[in-house]
């Protein structure tokens, strides 16, 4: 753990207000803004994948939660699949399988993100520390591109498929307008959204207490612009 405090800061040249010049960005005992850009951004990201990875992770989490597609979402939808299966409740069935199946594909995605923040060169690291709640994750979002929507697409598939002996078929079957490699692009792209929202949500708790994680770089960079 770094011994890395206010008092260190000023010592080693840092102004008060931290960044209140670009000439402040760097000087951390030996840290720079850019490593506590990218603690910021490995602890959001444990914190999300902590949450997410759990046994209906994806569908308890209300920022992260997979919506059903449109095509399965409505009411001819949901009577044809109440028919077929002997059901009132078949939405809600797919919603959890989605769901699940968005949490399969996503244990692929943490080590991509962890890979991600190791190696991303950060080009206004100030603006990030400055800017908003959620500045980190939204820069990693640009960076990553569609690299975790890869990353979950093949375990998604692979989820989709096996899950719920068919009802996914089924519900196909019954819908229009979507087929199964639809849904799994559907599935996996909306993980990925969730993804990041979750880790903002983490990003954004951190900002708002930097104490609260007990990392000396986290709280002498973002305790000071708090």
């Amino acid at each position: 753990m770094l011994a890395l405090s206010r008092r260190s800061l000023i010592a080693a040249g840092i102004c008060a207000p931290l960044l209140a010049l670009p000439g402040c960005a760097t000087g951390l005992g030996g840290f720079g803004l850019e490593d506590a850009i990218r603690r910021i951004l490995t602890l959001s990201s444990q914190r999300a994948f902590t949450r997410l990875l759990v046994e209906d992770g994806f569908f308890a989490d209300d920022v992260a939660r997979i919506p059903l597609p449109q095509e399965l979402g409505g009411s001819r939808v949901a009577a044809a699949l109440s028919v077929i299966l002997g059901s009132g409740v078949v939405q809600d069935r797919l919603l959890r399988l989605v769901n699940r199946a968005a949490r399969d594909g996503a244990e692929a995605a943490a080590p991509v993100v962890a890979d991600s923040i190791r190696s991303m060169s950060i080009s206004d690291a100030v603006g990030i520390v400055r800017g908003g709640p959620q500045a980190a994750t939204d820069y990693l979002e640009n960076v990553m591109g569609d690299a975790i929507v890869r990353a979950i697409f093949p375990g998604v598939g692979r989820a989709l498929s096996t899950l719920e002996n068919g009802l996914v078929n089924r519900a196909l079957r019954a819908a229009t307008g979507i087929d199964f490699a639809e849904l799994q692009t559907h599935v996996a792209s909306s993980a990925a959204r969730g993804i990041y929202r979750a880790m903002g949500r983490e990003e954004a708790a951190i900002r708002a207490n930097p104490r609260e994680t007990g990392d000396p770089l986290l709280i002498g960079v973002f305790g000071v612009v708090g």
